[in-house]
């Protein structure tokens, strides 16, 4: 499983309509609204790069408002249940 995250800007006027479209788009796990130099940020979840590649160019970027993407892929998972697992090996 490939993870990626997508830094999407939006024209202002489109975040909520953009978001909720992203978020049906077919690969994307989730679309969240965020503060910050960035509008929102998709979590692609999907088999393979060439995925992520259609995920981000035939889905998020044809989407109207969207002005801009950067997407970056995940090496390693790090997530609460793996450190408690982490903590309680010989316990």
């Amino acid at each position: 499983m490939i993870t990626a995250l997508c830094f999407i800007d939006v024209a202002p006027e489109s975040i909520n309509e953009a978001g909720q479209a992203i978020a049906d788009v077919n690969g994307v796990r989730a679309a969240y609204s965020v503060t910050g130099d960035i509008d929102l940020i998709a979590l692609i979840e999907v088999s393979d790069h060439n995925e992520v590649a259609r995920v981000v160019t035939e889905g998020i970027s044809k989407t109207p408002g969207v002005q801009t993407t950067q997407t970056h892929i995940s090496f390693r998972t790090y997530s609460k249940q793996d450190i408690e697992a982490g903590f309680s090996i010989g316990s």
